[in-house]
């Protein structure tokens, strides 16, 4: 449900899929946590070109992973979020700059 690659750069991307449910979300939340304090790298990219919605505890799990990565020295960025989608993290608090190819 949530897949966690170390690209070569040295990023850390992490993939949720499919619908939101309270495992995935449980499981998510986990994994940014667990990524920015105590793996901590260079920069954590959460990829959500396969999630077609995410629940409100998702948009504030990764809302809260961008300022614990600003606490941590871990630069955080949200790729592909679909319209809605990055409308309601913008909303709840991730700058525009870290949200990188929406999609209407």
């Amino acid at each position: 449900m949530v897949d966690v690659e170390t690209v070569p750069d040295g990023s850390v991307v992490i993939t949720p899929r499919g619908l939101a449910d309270a495992e995935r979300g449980v499981e998510l939340r986990r994994v940014l946590v667990h990524t920015v304090r105590r793996v901590r790298p260079f920069r954590l990219i959460v990829n959500l070109a396969d999630v077609p919605e995410l629940d409100p505890l998702d948009v504030g799990s990764v809302a809260a992973a961008c300022e614990l990565g600003d606490d941590h020295q871990v630069t955080v960025f949200v790729d592909n979020p679909r319209g809605p989608v990055a409308q309601r993290l913008a909303a709840a608090g991730v700058p525009r700059q870290r949200l990188r190819g929406a999609t209407a």
